[in-house]
């Protein structure tokens, strides 16, 4: 299974590695581990323990070589590679302002491999990775998906080596956060392809509402995933922000934020639907223009 994406500032077409990728096909790919390794993941208290592990000094020693494997570029970051206390540290590192320029209009609000659909009914037409996903299941409220049964549908799904903080994508005011419990299921390509609805209708997850004054209001819901302990919110409820402030961050782990909003105010850049309806995701960095 080769896991293709589209780079949208060279056009070409890359293939992603992810890392541990013989753990991931094992666990999602092969029956031995769907039945034995899957379940003893998903457990709360190994996510928590790999969690404090990667919090502890001794962790530090893992970065050096996890850069050089994924081709981090370290210029972008606010420290050097031994100025860092741990590896999570280093894992939601912060950027420096010139590494990621806030654009016009509608922004991503992190980096990561996007999908989008114009209208989410869309969905039951090609559904999304091959399998069915629904706005009910994963809000866990009906009358919310209600209000967004015609908006449009933004995945963008973030691997281990992209920057892990998500910022916002429009100007407005962000509603307290909604928490859903689940599990902390991985979001991997390997694991999307394995069943795409139980990854995003069954994992970990939260969401806010941003109100805008002319876009409507933008739904933003971060999703945790194998081995990350929490999604770390650090903006103020009920309080303005500014297109680009800074929203939240992840622990260690892959993680995904799925974003609503109304297709009649806000249209997603052609280029990314195209790419979607042909089954491919397009690598998009924070602040970089998606939508008009």
């Amino acid at each position: 299974m080769e896991i293709k994406f589209i780079n949208r500032k060279t056009g070409e077409v890359q293939i992603e590695t992810p890392p541990g990728e013989g753990f991931l096909k094992l666990l999602y790919n092969n029956p031995f581990g769907k039945m034995l390794l899957l379940p003893l993941v998903k457990r709360k208290f190994l996510s928590e323990w790999y969690g404090r592990k990667m919090n502890a000094p001794s962790s530090t020693k893992k970065i050096a070589q996890f850069v050089k494997d994924l081709n981090i570029d370290m210029t972008e970051a606010n420290k050097s590679i031994d100025e860092f206390s741990s590896f999570n540290d280093f894992f939601y590192r912060t950027l420096k302002p010139e590494a990621r320029p806030i654009e016009s209009e509608f922004i991503s609000p992190g980096d990561g491999k996007l999908l989008a659909f114009e209208d989410v009914a869309d969905i039951h037409k090609f559904f999304v990775k091959g399998r069915k996903f629904t706005v009910k299941e994963f809000l866990n409220n009906a009358e919310l998906a209600s209000t967004y049964k015609n908006a449009s549908l933004l995945i963008l799904r973030l691997a281990p080596n992209d920057y892990h903080r998500y910022h916002f994508p429009y100007n407005g005011t962000p509603t307290t956060s909604v928490k859903i419990k689940g599990d902390y299921l991985s979001v991997s390509p390997y694991a999307l392809a394995s069943n795409f609805t139980k990854v995003f209708c069954e994992n970990k997850r939260e969401y806010c509402i941003l109100k805008t004054e002319t876009k409507g209001d933008i739904l933003l819901a971060p999703v945790g995933a194998t081995m990350v302990g929490s999604i770390l919110e650090t903006f103020t409820p009920n309080q303005p922000v500014n297109k680009g402030d800074e929203m939240g961050y992840f622990a260690f782990g892959g993680s995904t934020i799925v974003i609503l909003i109304d297709k009649n105010q806000i249209k997603i850049d052609e280029d990314i639907l195209t790419n979607t309806k042909n089954n491919i995701e397009t690598f998009v960095k924070m602040g970089e223009k998606i939508g008009v």
